[in-house]
């Protein structure tokens, strides 16, 4: 009689065969339970060089959504203080008292913020509520490796919005974007170690600092209007009437603007004016920075990256090196709506892929979580691989 097939035991697994595992596996919540089958599993798996995790989305209750998983997460946040928007994997947290600080919830490393309420305050110049301001952070570098870098933040209320530019222990530099040049600022972004603001019109302005933050900033005007990139995507009718936001990333070596057509499905609201809006498509533009004069120039992919976009902050990765992204692929939530409207950010949601201008659903209807009722705003953000 032939023998019996002998086998090891799992934890034996050759190293290869637990990284190619790894590497089809997008939530870092399972990464982390495969690790923790065994001894062996965890040294070899922490020694793999893997594709980062797909980025959680935060929810308004203070919790964070792993997708596809569909897992729930809570991190140590300090209490009262609620989450206005995201820098990779740092968190902009503002406490009950309107202290601001950026928090790294896996390493506990935080860096305080100037008070951006007080600067709203004192650059508005008239009455509104402060709970109702959103915030957009930048950096022209990750703060992981230059923890010194400066921070830029756009805080804006309705078409207004002002510039705080700080770099610790600098005092921090304003700059008002209600006053020409600098109206009615939509986003902001670093690319090429230089600050660039678009305002709603598609004017992209550049911001040049010198080393001291406290003189005045060089602000030049490089575009000034959308030339003949003003028509939406194909798949909207001409005649269709839709509103639109704007969105100012880096990407692969481009700075991009994209603009989001959202049209309405339904009837307006009295309680929601938000309720019936949805994401009909995208139009990307490349800043062409090189031609005389510079201009916007319509683009039909993104060199294989994947966009996650957001007002309160945004980021594009080569999909390869993201798991579970695809290539050429722009993915959204709904955090359009102004404050006070705000209910969850799955209500418009998905997955716009530039080849064939289709939009696909996020994830399933089922896995999207009823976590609608708190402060925290949503926004993308991308846990650490080694965990």
């Amino acid at each position: 009689m032939m023998e019996a097939a002998r086998y090891g035991p799992w934890s034996d697994l050759p190293p290869e065969l637990l990284g190619l595992v790894l590497k089809r596996l997008p939530s870092l919540a399972d990464r982390v339970h495969l690790r923790a089958v065994c001894h062996p599993w965890r040294s070899n798996g922490l020694l793999q060089q893997l594709p980062v995790p797909f980025p959680w989305l935060t929810l308004p209750d203070g919790t964070f959504f792993s997708i596809p998983g569909g897992e729930v997460h809570r991190m140590p946040i300090p209490d009262g203080a609620s989450c206005c928007g995201s820098i990779d994997n740092w968190l902009f947290l503002m406490g009950s008292d309107d202290t601001c600080t950026l928090m790294n919830p896996f390493s506990k490393t935080t860096f305080e913020l100037p008070d951006l309420v007080t600067v709203w305050r004192h650059e508005a110049h008239y009455e509104s509520d402060h709970k109702q301001l959103l915030y957009k952070l930048v950096t022209p570098s990750p703060l992981d490796i230059s923890p010194d870098s400066l921070i830029a933040a756009l805080i804006k209320d309705g078409g207004n919005g002002t510039l705080c530019i700080s770099q610790p222990p600098i005092a921090p530099y304003l700059v008002q974007g209600n006053r020409k040049p600098l109206q009615h600022l939509f986003d902001v972004a670093f690319f090429d170690g230089k600050l660039y603001a678009v305002s709603v019109f598609g004017k992209l302005f550049t911001l040049k600092f010198c080393n001291n933050l406290g003189s005045m900033p060089k602000i030049k005007c490089v575009i000034e209007s959308l030339g003949d990139c003003r028509g939406g995507p194909e798949c909207i009718p001409r005649e269709e009437v839709c509103t639109y936001r704007l969105y100012l990333v880096e990407c692969g070596g481009r700075l991009l603007m994209l603009k989001r057509f959202i049209r309405r499905v339904g009837p307006i609201s009295r309680d929601d004016v938000f309720e019936n809006m949805q994401t009909g498509g995208f139009v990307v533009l490349e800043a062409d920075l090189h031609s005389n004069p510079c201009r916007w120039r319509r683009i039909s992919e993104l060199g294989g990256h994947a966009l996650f976009i957001g007002q309160h902050g945004s980021k594009s990765m080569p999909a390869k090196e993201c798991s579970g992204s695809e290539e050429d692929c722009i993915y959204f939530i709904c955090d359009y709506p102004h404050p006070k409207y705000f209910s969850s950010p799955f209500r418009d949601c998905g997955v716009y892929n530039m080849r064939n201008e289709r939009i696909t659903p996020l994830m399933s209807q089922t896995a999207a979580p009823a976590h609608d009722a708190g402060q925290w705003r949503p926004a993308w953000f991308f846990p650490p691989e080694a965990v």
